[in-house]
């Protein structure tokens, strides 16, 4: 990351090589080389063991009107513990965002990726940098890649949004982003609260800490040849505090690694899917899980989803609380986020150590 004042708008330096559009991969798969192919085939993908979707493991559902109201927070309370202890997933519901405002991000995000390759590169990431349309963290011509395509974009605070970046077309595209971006960061810090809460520690002091947001939109094509041996998201823990995922059109795909096995997640119909992300694990020296996970691809249908990455501010530092340590022994250094998102992009994180495993003290 690069910034020269405070409040200019920061560059996540982490740009990869350039490599084919996913979306226009799927259109010809039929007739491409197999050399091409050979890229996206991963042979893991058939030794792996992911639980059947009937198992009788489910994520927690968390009600936040239940937490909103005194008759029932204490029992609601219980259970989003459980959930950011235990699992470091789960499905939020009735979180107080706006159906008109998901269903025109929805509609508009649909639109964009039905817009012809040339359309959709006019956001095309710049060299050396994670921004815009493309794809994250392709460093070699040997890498193993994705199934997907995604759009990254800052959209927290405002004044660091560059909207070169932010699609044009549809026209209502960029109200539509700036509308869910206002929602889901006051649903993040409003559910950061209770955490905060549920730790004995004041309910601001983790919504403070978290005053960036980014959004990732993954587009994952369908793939009728292969798709069991290809994979649209790399395992992978969130380096962020808080993501709040929501799934555009109703194609399952979202995976959680649970006692050394896949768990398929299907998303509620109106859900926020939520996790901790690895700066939230440090900041509560250990006390809520950031948890691995992975996108599949489907043979017959595309799937959209976009995540809202609620990270620290970039004046910030990422460590272990002293209210929550108290006398204990803190379990993680203390960084800058400066220096977290150096080391984030330096050990290309997404597709290999989790931030934690970086800053864990030594026993």
């Amino acid at each position: 990351m690069e910034t020269t004042e405070a409040n200019e708008r920061p560059k996540i330096l982490g740009g990869c090589m350039k490599t084919r559009n996913v979306q226009a991969l799927a259109a010809d798969h039929n007739t491409l080389p197999a050399d091409i192919l050979e890229r996206y085939i991963r042979p893991e993908m058939a030794v792996d063991d992911v639980l059947l979707e009937n198992n009788s493991e489910e994520i927690p559902v968390i009600d936040m009107s239940r937490l909103m109201d005194e008759v029932s927070r204490d029992e609601e309370a219980s259970k989003l513990k459980f959930a950011c202890e235990d699992w470091g997933f789960f499905q939020l519901v009735n979180h107080g965002v706006p159906e008109k405002v998901i269903d025109e991000l929805k509609e508009d995000l649909m639109r964009f990726y039905d817009l012809p390759l040339e359309k959709r590169e006019e956001v095309a990431q710049l060299p050396g940098d994670l921004e815009g349309y493309g794809q994250a963290f392709i460093a070699s011509e040997e890498q193993k890649l994705d199934w997907a395509d995604m759009l990254y974009l800052f959209t927290q605070p405002p004044h660091f949004r560059n909207y070169k970046h932010w699609p044009s077309q549809p026209p209502s595209f960029r109200d539509s982003l700036e509308n869910y971006s206002n929602a889901t960061q006051k649903v993040a810090h409003c559910i950061m609260g209770f955490m905060a809460t549920i730790l004995g520690i004041k309910r601001e002091t983790i919504s403070e800490i978290h005053g960036s947001q980014t959004v990732r939109i993954n587009y994952y094509p369908p793939c009728a040849n292969g798709h069991d041996k290809m994979i649209g998201l790399s395992p992978h823990s969130d380096g962020c505090g808080l993501t709040l995922l929501l799934q555009v059109n109703p194609v399952p795909g979202l995976q959680i690694k649970r006692n050394g096995k896949w768990l398929p997640i299907m998303p509620l119909p109106g859900a926020l899917v939520v996790n901790i992300g690895d700066a939230l694990e440090i900041l509560t020296n250990g006390r809520y899980k950031s948890i691995e996970h992975r996108a599949v691809i489907n043979a017959k249908e595309e799937r959209i989803s976009i995540a809202a990455l609620h990270s620290p501010s970039f004046e910030k530092t990422v460590g272990p609380l002293a209210d929550i340590v108290g006398k204990g022994t803190p379990l993680f250094k203390s960084v800058t986020m400066p220096e977290y998102v150096k080391l984030f992009v330096s050990k290309k994180k997404i597709y290999g150590k989790k931030m934690i495993e970086l800053l864990k003290l030594n026993p």
